[in-house]
């Protein structure tokens, strides 16, 4: 371990992510059209400014350790270009959920959100291009064919209507309602959980461990808890935080009449389910043994971001 890290991993693995974002976002131009290009420019620094401007790369370094803990290379081409396809499907989700028409929040990641830096009809075009995007990234990473399709439907499926699009018709369907908690938890485990048990069980799949028995259970077990206490974190941040620390608008979800852990729970009592579930997560990685190391130190660091 360096001395320097990103989420409890080497930075050498952010640095890696961030290099494979920016290779991947480098504007292409259309071969042929004699229209003027400054349009298609805009629509790829639009997606740029969605992608390369920050954030905590959580589901990204998901990917690469547990590709780490089933025996592949972090930072080998295969597990970069899964990272990375995970990293501009969570930036889509984010370019739309920050829209007048859903959340219309001004302010990501210490910046304009897209519509905002841009207009509304490009950051519609921004997120749909990111979502094909990261589907083409996957498409390109130099994985068998086997492992490919299964990496394909964990990923389609976290993302549509069993995923994070029906977790958020869900989360505009209830405002104003009081949920108990395992609604509650089901709805986050759909907006929020989905896409990062999507992001251990593929980067699980880069590796050749990931056929041995057991395995891919315990990963998406860890998952499922960690992602779970990573929204009750961020209900406790969006509640106690400043719009300046947390780099997007502070106490947002209360104002709107969204039900939180916070307003169910508590502060202290959401601190100390985030911790239980942190626990849970990591007892998941117990047959996995030091091959997990990485994975418990990225699920360390995520949940001490309330403390």
């Amino acid at each position: 371990m360096t001395a320097a890290t990103a989420l409890g991993l080497p930075m050498a693995w952010r640095t890696a992510l961030e290099a494979h974002l920016a290779e991947s976002l480098v504007t292409r131009p259309l071969s042929g059209c004699k229209a003027p290009d400054h349009s298609l420019d805009r629509l790829w620094r639009a997606m740029r400014h969605g992608v390369l401007n920050g954030g905590k790369r959580a589901r990204g370094l998901m990917v690469m350790a547990a590709a780490d803990a089933t025996g592949a290379d972090p930072l080998g081409r295969a597990a970069l270009s899964v990272a990375a396809a995970l990293e501009c499907i969570h930036a889509f989700s984010l370019v739309h959920d920050d829209m007048p028409c859903m959340d219309d929040d001004a302010l990501r990641r210490g910046q304009p959100t897209v519509h905002i830096a841009f207009d509304e009809p490009t950051a519609l075009l921004v997120g749909d291009a990111l979502q094909t995007l990261g589907f083409e990234l996957l498409a390109t990473a130099p994985i068998e064919a086997r492992r490919l399709v299964q990496m394909f439907q964990v990923l389609a499926r976290a993302t549509g209507a069993l995923g994070m699009a029906g977790g958020q018709a869900i989360d505009i369907g209830v405002v104003g309602v009081t949920l108990d908690q395992k609604s509650l938890e089901a709805m986050h485990g759909l907006k929020t959980g989905a896409l990062i048990r999507a992001a251990a069980l593929m980067g699980g799949l880069v590796g050749p461990g990931a056929d041995r028995p057991g395995v891919m259970a315990a990963l998406d077990g860890h998952a499922r808890d960690l992602g779970l206490a990573f929204q009750v974190i961020d209900d406790v941040l969006d509640a106690e935080g400043s719009s300046e620390t947390l780099g997007k608008t502070a106490g947002k979800d209360q104002a709107q009449g969204k039900p939180t852990f916070v307003g169910l729970l508590g502060a202290q009592g959401s601190r100390d389910h985030a911790q239980a579930l942190h626990r849970s997560a990591i007892r998941c990685l117990e047959a996995l043994g030091p091959s997990a190391d990485s994975l418990r130190q990225l699920a360390h660091a995520l949940t001490a971001r309330a403390y």
